[in-house]
């Protein structure tokens, strides 16, 4: 039978549907594993938030989150390979830049420090645990015990060593001990049955970001596009966790069963509080956003306390060119 132009339509319809459905075919994900530094808890809270809610996913992205531990060395891993960005620190990445290793961070969940100092009450400023015995780790020497002796005249005489239990100071009532904002006040008022008196020391000064985005200089370089959907899909995520974290609370335990609902919510109300995630200059410039004089500040402090060497360039262990491109307001 002899094909009509309409039969000749039909048989090509096929083949211009398959053609059609490929072109409209999304382009596939870009995989990024995320390292972070602890067990899963309200600290990492956007960042499951953007999990749970597709928000990677919306940003054409495929990401894994690892979660971290005491084992685990997160920016050894992130120079192996095994992440594309993990959960790193101000002054960790400066040492790791001073010997030489090929680190910077592109972002920073906290506007400050999370780190507390937590006394019985009384003191009313952080000058006043001046004199007051002081339950401090050893990792302090490298990170804010220099600054607590050159601002407020603290004492190697007034220190004693953390062991990572908060029983001695709840015996010593003229003692503090050193903490995390949403970690040893919580425990102290549950085990102590008060509430403590907690010295936030990124208000009082104390310059470090924290809990910041790292990436090796190869991987920026390679997955520099991703690596900013990474970012900005983060930003939102946090944003939506302050709100409500609900969806993101609901991964955390899936991935850290040892978490518990109270302490997840003590750890929201304490980022909220704070305003470690929304304040500073996130209020206006977006989460997650740094500023080259802040990073100056930190520089600054390390070579005076000689932590570390003047020669690094302090430029060396960030970029703003991706925060600057992300403008997430709270």
């Amino acid at each position: 039978m002899k094909n009509t132009p309409i039969a000749g339509l039909l048989a090509a319809l096929p083949l211009a549907l398959a053609f059609q459905a490929h072109a409209q075919a999304p382009a596939p994900a870009d995989k990024l594993v995320f390292g972070s530094n602890w067990y899963a808890q309200a600290e990492h809270g956007g960042f499951y938030q953007a999990l749970a809610e597709g928000l990677y996913k919306k940003h054409g992205l495929d990401v894994t989150i690892k979660m971290g531990g005491p084992q685990i060395n997160v920016l050894q891993l992130l120079l192996a390979g095994q992440y594309d960005v993990a959960m790193g620190d101000d002054l960790q990445t400066y040492k790791a830049v001073e010997q030489g290793l090929p680190l910077v961070t592109v972002a920073t969940t906290f506007q400050q420090s999370p780190t507390v100092l937590v006394s019985h009450p009384g003191p009313k400023t952080l000058g006043d645990l001046k004199g007051k015995t002081l339950y401090i780790g050893q990792a302090s020497e490298t990170t804010y015990w220099p600054w607590l002796k050159t601002k407020y005249g603290f004492t190697e005489a007034q220190k004693k060593p953390y062991t990572f239990s908060v029983q001695p100071f709840l015996v010593d009532k003229n003692s503090a001990v050193q903490g995390y904002l949403a970690s040893e006040p919580y425990t102290i008022e549950t085990q102590g049955r008060f509430k403590p008196t907690v010295f936030l020391l990124g208000a009082y000064g104390y310059p470090p970001y924290a809990q910041t985005i790292v990436a090796t200089k190869s991987g920026l370089d390679a997955k520099k596009d991703a690596i900013r959907r990474f970012v900005e899909a983060s930003a939102e995520g946090w944003k939506s966790y302050l709100k409500n974290p609900a969806p993101g609370n609901a991964l955390i335990l899936k991935d850290n069963p040892q978490m518990t609902r109270a302490l997840l919510d003590y750890g929201v109300k304490a980022l909220r509080d704070a305003r470690l995630v929304d304040g500073g200059d996130a209020r206006t410039q977006g989460l997650l956003t740094m500023t080259d004089a802040r990073w100056k500040k930190t520089y600054d402090f390390m070579v005076r306390e000689k932590l570390l060497s003047p020669k690094v360039d302090y430029r060396s262990a960030f970029t703003t060119d991706i925060v600057d491109q992300v403008h997430v307001l709270p």
